[in-house]
């Protein structure tokens, strides 16, 4: 389980307050912290908030203009996050808050709640708001990532497998193609170390018969030659026709 995730809405008067779940899936509403007017007071019990919610990271809502040029609040938010940044161990980041009060006074407002005391929950709101957008930009970026890794190792090693010669040794082979010949499938191979997969006629290439159920595949070797030579002739002539219908393609492209 990931350490939680704590942000803060800071402002002039209140900072707001949101933490996420233990699972960092949403983001929970806060107390609201009232500032002293002592900055350096309002940054010690900021980190000590952090501390005592367990965060591994803390994100603070960075208020920037409507077209995303800096503001006066922009610089005293950075210079109170230089502070907390130096008063505490945990990873401080920042995130776009803008709309986020907005919003946040909307929902009191469509909720029903009194003015008087929507002072109380505006800025923990905006917080769990700023949070919910952090952990929406992570989640995202994590799934861009896992997609990416997954298709480098499509790519790397999807179409290579390691086969043993007579003496025992492992070679790695690329898959060039499965043919069908006379009701039984065949796997074409050819060395690694051939680059240019184009002139598989002319390659060097080892096929195998693919026998089993789809759960528990194998490959077979082949002893007859003039079976062998068939099944790369059927071979060569799907694969010339895939070439041919690429080009007819590109040509009414």
């Amino acid at each position: 389980m990931e350490k939680r995730i704590v942000a803060f809405d800071i402002g002039d008067k209140r900072i707001g307050v949101a933490v996420s779940d233990p699972f960092n899936e949403y983001a929970i509403p806060g107390e609201t912290y009232w500032r002293t007017g002592r900055f350096s007071e309002d940054v010690q019990a900021i980190a000590r908030i952090a501390a005592e919610k367990g965060a591994g990271t803390i994100v603070c809502g960075l208020p920037v203009n409507y077209e995303g040029t800096e503001s006066v609040q922009t610089q005293k938010t950075r210079r109170f996050l230089q502070a907390l940044c130096a008063a505490t161990e945990i990873p401080v980041v920042t995130e776009d808050e803008r709309f986020t009060t907005i919003e946040a006074t909307r929902d009191l407002i469509r909720g029903g709640v009194r003015r008087e005391k929507r002072k109380n929950a505006v800025d923990s709101l905006a917080a769990a708001y700023i949070l919910e957008g952090y952990l929406a930009r992570k989640k995202k970026e994590k799934t861009q990532m896992s997609m990416k890794e997954e298709t480098n190792d499509y790519e790397e090693e999807g179409n290579v497998v390691e086969l043993l010669d007579e003496d025992g040794n492992t070679l790695r082979y690329e898959h060039l193609g499965t043919v069908e010949y006379e009701g039984e499938w065949y796997c074409v191979f050819t060395p690694e170390t051939e680059e240019d997969a184009d002139e598989a006629e002319t390659q060097e290439v080892a096929i195998f018969r693919l026998v089993g159920d789809e759960d528990n595949e194998t490959l077979e070797i082949v002893e007859d030659d003039d079976l062998l030579d068939a099944v790369f002739e059927e071979f060569c002539r799907l694969y010339d026709s895939d070439e041919e219908e690429d080009g007819d393609g590109e040509e009414q492209a």
